[in-house]
């Protein structure tokens, strides 16, 4: 005797996390690459990598209080974060440099004013994005059991992201960093010393463009309000649905026959079609599961 699940929703959502699980670590990834290549500077770069094994952690035990589990909305919830929460350990390191760059301090006394400077900042960017995603948390119906727990991984997200920045981002700041000189920008050389100046170049040639745009307003104005337009026809003409399509390896077949047929007529036609599956489209069809309605 053998037991068949003709019905087994595992193997999707064994696939689906095991995806999102992928691209989290591919977004965490190509966030330190990216970091790397803006900040130039390997101890400058760990800080908010650090940052973000930290936060998500947190996050994996405010789900545990809430009694949510790890599925596909949570994790998806976290890969989209992680670029959220990275901005408030980039914000500190990025201030903390300048500081030791124009006012030549020390790691530590920089680190000291750099907070001062900008704990206001932090802390409001994340109560404007925390104001955007809690309202999601309470719709009523279906459409709030789907967005709850993905509103409360961001928002307890990016609340912990504020707290790694005010406490450990400006500790690793002042033990990890090393006093930088005005010329360090100047003196690279090789690849960084290229994509600095094509970077240069490129933000000349954006201030210029920006100069002409307010020079012209009132024809940008018009070109503003025709994309608004644009964006607003396309919206009321995209198909709207309450999920998106997806293949999930399952297909329901529905057979109707005509009024006052007998039961026994009706399980024949269910035999023949699922013959047919089992033996026609065998390549396919694993196991066939059959209902009739009385």
């Amino acid at each position: 005797m053998k037991v068949v699940y003709p019905y087994d929703t595992t193997p999707f959502v064994k696939i689906s996390i095991h995806e999102v699980v992928k691209t989290l670590f591919e977004a965490i990834i190509l966030v330190f690459l990216v970091m790397y290549l803006f900040l130039q500077n390997i101890r400058a770069t760990l800080i908010p990598t650090i940052a973000v094994p930290v936060v998500l952690l947190g996050t994996f035990a405010v789900l545990a209080a809430f009694g949510y589990s790890i599925n596909t909305l949570t994790m998806f919830g976290m890969v989209l974060a992680i670029g959220l929460l990275v901005d408030d350990a980039i914000v500190v390191v990025e201030n903390v440099e300048r500081v030791m760059m124009e006012d030549n301090l020390s790691p530590r006394e920089a680190t000291e004013k750099s907070m001062s400077q900008i704990q206001g900042a932090l802390v409001g960017i994340a109560m404007v994005l925390s104001a955007v995603f809690i309202p999601m948390a309470f719709f009523g119906g279906s459409t709030g059991a789907i967005y709850r727990q993905f509103s409360i991984t961001i928002v307890s997200a990016m609340a912990l992201s504020v707290l790694v920045a005010l406490i450990l981002t400006p500790a690793l700041c002042a033990t990890l960093l090393k006093p930088v000189s005005a010329e360090h920008h100047e003196k690279k050389s090789g690849f960084f010393g290229w994509f600095n100046t094509r970077f240069d170049h490129s933000v000349n040639h954006y201030t210029n463009s920006v100069s002409g745009i307010v020079r012209n307003t009132g024809r940008y104005l018009i070109i503003y309000l025709l994309i608004v337009v644009g964006m607003a026809v396309l919206f009321l003409r995209l198909p709207t649905s309450f999920l998106p399509e997806e293949d999930q390896g399952v297909f329901l077949t529905m057979i109707q026959l005509p009024s006052g047929a007998t039961q026994e007529r009706t399980q024949k036609v269910l035999d023949q079609v699922t013959h047919y599956y089992l033996n026609n489209e065998k390549a396919n069809v694993e196991s066939v599961f059959t209902v009739k309605r009385l």
